[in-house]
């Protein structure tokens, strides 16, 4: 890989994973095309100011997926199954991974989850496991699927932060159960080792975390972040049911088994520090406390 030359399609880039990697390899002085619907947007104009090439793109149209990995050394794949959903999803990473190929992508880094390959039946492991095959399949020059663990952005997001404004930390867990976490910016640290390293890391499938902690003690992390307490409750996993039978089951495998990455294995091979929870929440502005 040559750094400068050898072009990175970073699909995703105005997301969490995809933006992270996008900013570390433009960082880092690789040349980067970036792929999204809206090239117009604020995100995509930051991306640009930074030197990628911003260009429209869409996971479901594969035309303009061959108009943005035209020439391309490198591309970065990610898809989100909660915008998705499972099956189109699935078809989006089986889609990329096939026109990629055609393309003629030397280095191919896809980011699944980790424990996709353990047979967990949580539907979105599951279809990710099998973007996976499909990669293995196709017979890239060299690939590498990157498996983060559960995001420490989750709990400043919309499944979480109406609760931590009510003073609470509402998962359908045990509350013995250890959770590993990972901070989406590590993610971007990851995929630049992926790229820069494509050769030592050809054909690698590498779960990743940043910390571990059962979620009441995330709750503490949080709250002293915060600035007040935050209390853990327990959700029935049948109302969780409601909402989201896949996301229940992944609760309900997060408490049977649970994720298994080598936190400190992975940080001394690649040389990336990995980020804990309380650094990450440190980073994060907080909302006031809901009026009561």
């Amino acid at each position: 890989m040559n750094t400068g030359t050898d072009r990175i399609l970073v699909m995703g880039a105005t997301g969490k994973q995809g933006g992270a990697t996008a900013r570390e390899l433009l960082a880092a002085g690789h040349a980067v095309r970036v792929m999204t619907r809206k090239p117009e947007g604020p995100e995509a104009r930051a991306l640009a100011a930074l030197g990628a090439e911003v260009v429209a793109g869409d996971l479901d149209d594969a035309a303009s997926l061959e108009r943005a990995l035209a020439g391309m050394w490198g591309a970065f794949a990610v898809q989100n199954t909660w915008e998705a959903g499972v099956e189109r999803e699935e078809q989006q990473g089986l889609r990329v991974a096939d026109v990629a190929r055609r393309q003629g992508i030397q280095h191919l880094v896809y980011t699944s989850v980790a424990s996709a390959h353990r047979k967990t039946g949580i539907p979105h492991f599951e279809n990710k496991a099998r973007v996976e095959e499909r990669i293995r399949s196709l017979a890239f020059p060299s690939w590498t699927v990157l498996r983060p663990v559960f995001f420490m952005d989750n709990w400043a997001g919309p499944w979480f932060l109406p609760g931590i404004e009510q003073g609470q930390l509402a998962m359908g867990i045990d509350p013995a159960t250890r959770l590993q976490m990972i901070a989406t910016p590590d993610i971007g640290k990851y995929g630049r080792w992926a790229f820069e390293n494509h050769a030592a890391l050809n054909g690698r499938s590498i779960d990743l975390a940043g910390d571990e902690l059962n979620v009441p003690e995330v709750a503490g992390v949080l709250g002293r972040a915060i600035g007040r307490p935050l209390t853990f409750v327990r959700v029935p996993i049948e109302q969780v049911r409601a909402y989201s039978d896949d996301y229940a089951t992944m609760l309900e495998w997060f408490d049977r088994v649970g994720y298994d990455a080598d936190i400190e294995k992975t940080a001394r091979e690649s040389g990336i520090r990995p980020t804990r929870l309380a650094e990450w929440a440190a980073t994060v502005s907080w909302p006031a406390p809901a009026a009561r």
